[in-house]
């Protein structure tokens, strides 16, 4: 009862997927695929022209798939076909999403990358926002791939309790963790940390101990605006960051 309580305080799906890529003018493939428990997943495939690479898109933790596409636009901007799923519980995907759940999916889309596309870990960028970032920290330290960004992103779950309920021995009843803090040493690609100081939600200071944490070659790529629109706010400086760092580790588009 407990877990399926905190579970509920962390996660907020969204089953309706109000828009596709499609208002965007994107093409896309509707992707079915399973988790590594075999829980079925669904995500999109949207290609970018001349790509110079493909980006695993890893959402946080409130809506589905059809609230990041400005994101997506972004990124396909920078010469990168995405690849985003859902969560289990979240959109077309089954199943009630927890901790375990989301490294499972995580997994899968993983093997649905590299088994059934054929992507190589060279052209894999793997992307995570705020609860995402703690997914793609801990699938970027299991394996190789060309670069890994975390935007938005905490040191773990209990820090965030804490900062939230400070009086409170959060150690004894939180039991969800994305311990991100011990995942930077293992994390061995070119690693780009985005904060904002402005973010309401996640502190600023999360973004900076997860940078210091980490491995070279690393990168920190201040923001501006809140933590749900960050991205949206820091507007050329952080799609210039966003460039500059793709172009020291990937082919340049077309290239």
């Amino acid at each position: 009862m407990f877990s399926s309580l905190e579970n509920s305080m962390i996660f907020f799906p969204t089953k309706d997927i109000a828009v596709t890529p499609e208002a965007y003018g994107f093409a896309y493939e509707d992707v079915a695929f399973e988790a590594a428990d075999g829980t079925a997943l669904h995500g999109w495939w949207i290609p970018a022209d001349d790509a110079r690479g493909e980006l695993l898109f890893f959402h946080g933790n409130a809506g589905n798939i059809g609230d990041r596409l400005e994101s997506i636009a972004i990124f396909r901007r920078l010469g990168l076909t995405v690849f985003i799923i859902d969560y289990r519980g979240y959109g077309k995907s089954q199943g009630s999403p927890s901790e375990e759940g989301t490294y499972s999916d995580a997994d899968g889309a993983w093997t649905y990358m590299t088994d059934t596309r054929g992507v190589t870990p060279e052209r894999t960028v793997m992307f995570g926002r705020s609860l995402g970032a703690a997914v793609g920290a801990r699938l970027a330290a299991k394996h190789d791939c060309a670069a890994v960004i975390l935007e938005s992103a905490f040191t773990s779950v209990p820090d965030m309790a804490s900062s939230i309920f400070p009086l409170l021995p959060s150690g004894l009843f939180v039991r969800t963790s994305y311990d991100n803090r011990s995942l930077m040493k293992d994390i061995k690609a070119p690693l780009l940390i985005a904060h904002s100081r402005h973010d309401e939600i996640i502190p600023f200071s999360h973004g900076r101990e997860l940078y210091e944490l980490a491995t070279d070659p690393k990168d920190f790529l201040e923001m501006k605006g809140g933590h749900n629109d960050g991205f949206i706010v820091s507007g050329s400086s952080y799609v210039d960051g966003l460039r500059a760092f793709l172009d020291r580790h990937l082919p340049t588009p077309g290239g």
